[in-house]
């Protein structure tokens, strides 16, 4: 089985590429940068250079708008969204779907959302939390804007790369899976309550166990 890591940076994925040596799958990793525009070019470069994956395995951290998906939580976000891709309307927001610029059901997109309709089968896989996301720009760290955007999009949690990542493996028809874990409640930014570390560690021991079970 060939498999392809994508990771914006390299140490979201550090005690997974640490484990994997004389894994016993053919594995390539692609660090692309972090934000939409990076990730989105390098993994398209990657699915179009290469002989084909049998799985593309997105992994990072994220940031959530729920309690009960504390930092630490891993989780598979099936639907994604792009909540600042539109226009502003005096004090309201007009999305690309809104302005007619693109069909809702217009490829890759379904109700306005990337939707990973046909997930890897994999038991570790279906035993995390499916959830939805929002990919942005600017992360949230304003309690008028972050009510705002629970009300317009209803996110479970937020990255700054997810939503590109789904988009390109669309595109190319690959089986994939966008897994994150949590570092962080969406809030007014507080760092020293962040818990990276543990969200880290979280990741690669579950994104190993995906990957012996793939």
């Amino acid at each position: 089985m060939r498999i392809l890591i994508v990771t914006a940076t390299a140490a979201e994925v550090a005690p997974l590429t640490a484990a994997l040596r004389g894994a016993r799958h053919a594995i390539d990793l692609v660090t692309t940068g972090v934000g939409m525009v990076a990730t989105a070019v390098r993994v398209s470069r990657a699915l179009t250079t290469s002989e084909g994956y049998d799985l593309v395995l997105n992994l990072g951290v994220c940031g959530s708008f729920r309690s009960d998906l504390a930092p630490g939580a891993v989780v598979h976000v099936i639907a994604d969204q792009l909540p600042e891709l539109g226009a502003e309307d005096d004090a309201g927001f007009l999305t690309i779907h809104d302005l007619r610029l693109l069909g809702q059901d217009e490829f890759p997109f379904t109700a306005g959302q990337l939707r990973n309709h046909a997930p890897p089968r994999n038991a570790v896989l279906d035993g995390l939390p499916r959830v939805t996301g929002v990919t942005v720009n600017t992360v949230h760290g304003n309690e008028a804007s972050i009510a705002r955007l629970r009300e317009r999009c209803q996110p479970d949690v937020e990255s700054m790369e997810g939503a590109a990542f789904m988009y390109a493996c669309l595109v190319h028809g690959v089986p994939f899976a966008q897994v994150r874990a949590v570092s962080n409640i969406v809030e007014r930014r507080n760092r020293d309550a962040w818990k990276l570390g543990d969200a880290i560690h979280a990741l690669g021991d579950t994104a190993l166990a995906i990957i012996a079970h793939a």
